[in-house]
């Protein structure tokens, strides 16, 4: 490793400790192979000032729920120091009470819960001290000879066994280190958990780590591998295995392949069911990853599945005690043999962090097997860790599943009018949208829940295309908005071109046809799978000179009451939204608003809200009946034809 340390950056927070101590954990946390999403922790001993003007000797220690990589000064706690070293000295301290008692001496009651590592960090008897879970040192743990390697490297360091975190942690290192001469170490080693590095100056801390590290880095040889990227399961298995996971989660999961040089290395490795199957790189990770991930055999989806919910099951009876819950018994993660990884979470965000966790974890235990083969902690100490009510409480910490979290919703024609509300607002409840359109979306904030796919609906080709990077991304499909449709010139059927009328079926009907035809599989294996179809008021209610435009949407509404009818049976929805006077969209400029609202002889906002309800409906209003539709409000309702359009006479 190198150090990141800029002088010129350094001077900017160097005004305090404590500003000094944001500058060093952002470094800390910009380096992957140290912690990994709110993993590690860092503190700086200094004076506190309270509102009264006293001075208190405290630990700004990291506080729980900030990262690393971003950490600003609210988000370290300053504890006393002196209640710190008191509550180090005792025998035993339920979790229960380190945490309570911890909160009582936060000298800042709006601070988040100081790190469950925080008595460690008050007995260190330096200024700065940094603790990460450095891939490498873990590596050269979790091999085979780790303990034998780790003392040969590392004379000057203590080397600490391993010992479940928190408070046990802190009394082990506390037993150790009595009476001993801490200048005489330049770190700290925790077996298959991390390195703790120590000083009274931020930049010495810091840089002892980059060095301890860069030491076990230069102990693991460099893999000599050539490996084909080829081989891949199909877009069929995908949608079967997120079927299967789903449901033994309980819930809608989401799955991402992936398929890089190092996802196919290990899964090609000869040794695949040893390797993997032993337990994660450190104990920390297990909440996002379950203690193994799942083998699946494609030709035996099902049983691969259920023979590792059947084991998880007895690895929770086996280790469990009376306080014990067990959590959903389905998988984090998959190895297809020879095939790459498969990734499953509730969202992408979850999918981004088992992602980043797994990449770094199978090149360690490939890394590790260059030294004689991976050995991972023992599944009790995993499952202390995966039980720890202090872990849980991490997990606890995020807000409750939105509506249609780990649901995959397309909508095409998603990047303007109505199309564009249905993916903002499904994405606002939590849903991952994949825009299908023949033109960019804007950027905006909802750009990671968003993926769009540039599109021709009116090819199947492209349609297959399409389908089968949402499978890669995402799994399959649960929601299909279909809305992709344009709106010629009105004119007469005498005057109508050919080519006019063709077109216009072509991409309202006929290409609707067609994507349903190819989504409808997939559909089959989605989570309280449905269909919205996007129709007009011109179905129930034609206009003159909007012959092909009505004639393309009353068809469409035809082919969504007979697929309501057809897929009725495999448990997929079908429903029918027809819009009227929408006028926040691209089509509706105010130069026509200004002209058609002349022809009728109302002000542009009369002509707005000429409907009985007299309200102006907006592509929003329309989005909000497609969520309605695909929610569980709608569970028991397929077939039927809802207007959004404030109320025509004529529909009415």
């Amino acid at each position: 490793m190198r150090s990141l340390w800029l002088q010129k950056d350094a001077d900017t927070y160097s005004e305090t400790p404590l500003g000094l101590r944001v500058y060093t954990s952002r470094l800390l946390g910009a380096s992957s192979e140290l912690v990994l999403h709110g993993g590690g922790n860092t503190s700086v001993k200094d004076e506190f000032q309270d509102l009264l003007g006293d001075t208190h000797q405290a630990l700004f220690v990291k506080g729980s729920g900030w990262d690393l990589a971003t950490i600003e000064e609210a988000g370290f706690s300053p504890v006393k120091h002196e209640v710190l070293l008191a509550m180090a000295q005792l025998a035993e301290l339920s979790d229960k009470d380190m945490v309570s008692a911890q909160r009582a001496a936060l000298l800042e009651p709006s601070a988040p819960n100081p790190s469950v590592e925080a008595i460690l960090h008050a007995i260190i008897p330096y200024k700065f001290v940094d603790h990460t879970h450095a891939d490498a040192v873990v590596t050269l743990c979790n091999s085979v000879e780790g303990e034998q390697l780790i003392q040969a490297i590392y004379p000057d360091l203590l080397v600490i066994p391993y010992v479940m975190p928190g408070f046990e942690l802190a009394k082990e290192v506390r037993d150790r280190t009595a009476g001993i001469d801490w200048t005489q170490y330049g770190g700290m080693i925790l077996m298959n958990h991390g390195v703790f590095t120590f000083a009274d100056d931020a930049r010495e801390s810091y840089e002892a780590m980059i060095e301890i590290v860069t030491r076990a880095e230069k102990q693991i040889p460099k893999r000599k591998t050539t490996i084909e990227l080829v081989g891949r399961i199909s877009s069929d298995d995908i949608t079967k295995i997120r079927q299967l996971v789903s449901q033994a989660a309980g819930k809608s999961q989401i799955v991402k392949y992936s398929r890089g040089e190092v996802d196919y290395e290990f899964s090609k490795h000869r040794e695949l069911s040893r390797i993997s199957q032993q337990g994660p790189l450190t104990p920390d990770h297990v909440i996002r990853t379950k203690i193994t991930p799942v083998l699946i055999d494609v030709n035996e989806c099902e049983a691969s599945i259920e023979q590792f919910v059947v084991g998880y099951k007895e690895y929770f009876e086996l280790h469990k005690n009376a306080s014990h819950i067990m959590l959903d018994a389905a998988p984090k993660w998959a190895v297809i043999p020879n095939n790459g990884i498969l990734l499953f979470g509730s969202n992408a965000r979850d999918i981004g962090i088992v992602g980043d966790i797994v990449s770094h974890t199978t090149e360690a235990i490939l890394n590790a097997e260059t030294l004689g083969g991976w050995v991972a902690l023992s599944p009790k100490h995993i499952f202390d860790v995966e039980y720890w009510e202090l872990e849980q409480a991490k997990l606890g910490q995020t807000k409750g599943a939105k509506e249609f979290e780990g649901r995959v919703v397309l909508v095409t024609g998603a990047s303007r009018g109505i199309g564009r509300a249905c993916a903002h607002e499904f994405a606002t409840r939590g849903a991952q949208v994949v825009s299908l359109d023949v033109v960019e979306p804007d950027q905006d904030s909802n750009a990671r829940a968003i993926h769009h796919i540039t599109c021709d609906i009116t090819q199947s080709g492209s349609i297959a295309e399409a389908l089968d990077e949402t499978i890669n991304e995402y799994g399959g499909l649960d929601v299909f908005v279909n809305n992709a449709g344009i709106f010629p010139a009105s004119i007469a059927i005498e005057r109508m071109e050919q080519k006019v009328w063709d077109r216009t079926l072509e991409v309202n009907l006929t290409a609707a046809m067609s994507l349903m035809k190819q989504v409808i599989p997939i559909l089959r294996r989605g989570w309280h799978p449905s269909i919205v179809v996007i129709g007009s008021k011109n179905v129930p209610a034609p206009g003159p000179g909007a012959a092909a435009y009505s004639v393309a949407k009353a068809g469409l509404n035809q082919l969504g009451r007979i697929a309501a009818l057809e897929l009725a049976k495999d448990g997929v929805r079908v429903n029918m939204i027809h819009p009227n006077g929408i006028f926040d969209t691209e089509l509706w400029t105010e130069e026509l608003l200004k002209e058609r609202a002349e022809a009728y002889e109302l002000s542009v906002d009369e002509y707005r809200r000429r409907n009985l309800l007299s309200k102006e409906v907006r592509s929003h209003d329309v989005a909000l009946m497609a969520c309605t539709m695909a929610g569980e409000t709608f569970e028991n309702t397929t077939g039927s034809q809802v207007a959004v359009d404030g109320g025509t006479v004529g529909v009415i």
